[in-house]
């Protein structure tokens, strides 16, 4: 079962998403726009095991 549980919002934070670039772990937000929207366009996908 799950269960959805609702902060207020004085005590919610940010999550700060980072993605591996050029053979190193960088975060999204310290990207310029250009390479920000590009990371927004990408295709996702799961590799089968």
């Amino acid at each position: 079962m799950s269960a959805s549980i609702q902060l207020p919002e004085s005590q919610r934070q940010r999550c700060e998403v980072w993605t591996r670039v050029m053979g190193y772990h960088r975060p999204v937000a310290a990207f310029n726009p250009g390479k920000q929207s590009e990371h927004r366009e990408r295709q996702h996908f799961c590799e089968p095991k």
